[in-house]
């Protein structure tokens, strides 16, 4: 292996490249971005030692790493403009939609549909750096349909990387998603705004805005333009999520209004039991 590709150079593809570059010296790593001023900071940046918009027709692994609403159609493209010897991997965060795109495709073995779970609020070629794949789980769906052989290129990339792989059923990673994920994204975006709505008429709100709320609030600065996509992408998954996420504040809110202290006490001690599940999902 010696040639990579990326195409999208954000926090993702950003720091996938950079990682590589650290780690094996030895490759060459070209890549491109639709936006100019982010293609041309991947390279100031070092992220990338080649820019070009098309892969070199030897290029062993291609990743994209764009908003997933671009997903589909790079995809296909990328198959068709490149080699029976190429990988051909994604980044994005839904996937039930894209491997049906993909199922019926003649280069279907040159496939591999991936996700990391790591990010920040960040974004662009500034946000990315070395460690944010470090360790992190990466989910592989569909594994069966990559050929072994291509296959085993993604997994000396990943084990250069340091990453945790699972395997999981796309629907079933979508639905997953929608909950531990999408989820909290759209409901962070909402605070911020109800937030915002607020200092309309009480300019010192957020002189008491302490650490809870930074914290609670910090996924509302993340990029629309790679948020609006996935939440229309999964939009069934997510909007029930949502659903059930509103019936639960609206159970709080009856509570507080009626002043259920026991019901309120529960809810909270039932809610606490997610720091256990945490905890032990850090330490395995």
């Amino acid at each position: 292996m010696k040639k990579i590709h990326v195409i999208g150079l954000g926090l993702l593809g950003g720091s996938f490249a950079l990682a590589l570059k650290k780690k094996r010296p030895d490759l060459i790593i070209s890549g491109y971005d639709q936006n100019p001023e982010h293609l041309q900071q991947a390279q100031e940046l070092g992220l990338i030692s080649v820019a070009r918009e098309q892969p070199d027709p030897d290029t062993d692994v291609v990743v994209l790493a764009t908003p997933v609403d671009t997903l589909a159609d790079l995809l296909i493209q990328t198959l068709e403009s490149t080699g029976d010897k190429t990988l051909v991997m994604d980044f994005g965060s839904t996937k039930g939609e894209l491997c049906k795109k993909a199922a019926q495709h003649p280069k279907r073995k040159n496939y591999l549909s991936a996700h990391p779970i790591a990010g920040t609020e960040n974004s662009g070629p500034k946000a990315a750096f070395e460690k944010l794949l470090d360790g992190k789980v990466l989910i592989i769906c569909e594994m069966e349909q990559t050929d072994v052989h291509l296959k085993g290129m993604a997994y000396e990339l990943f084990e250069v990387l340091n990453m945790k792989l699972r395997f999981m059923d796309p629907m079933e990673h979508d639905l997953h998603l929608a909950f531990v994920s999408h989820l909290s994204h759209a409901t962070s975006f909402m605070l911020g705004k109800t937030v915002l709505d607020k200092m309309q008429d009480e300019k010192n709100i957020f002189d008491m805005a302490g650490s809870g709320f930074a914290s609670t609030v910090r996924l509302s600065k993340s990029s629309p333009a790679m948020w609006s996509p996935i939440f229309v992408e999964n939009k069934k998954n997510l909007i029930d999520a949502m659903d059930a996420y509103i019936e639960n504040m609206r159970n709080f809110r009856d509570k507080i209004a009626s002043e259920d202290y026991d019901g309120l006490y529960k809810d909270m001690e039932e809610a606490n039991k997610i720091r256990e599940i945490l905890d032990l999902e850090k330490g395995g």
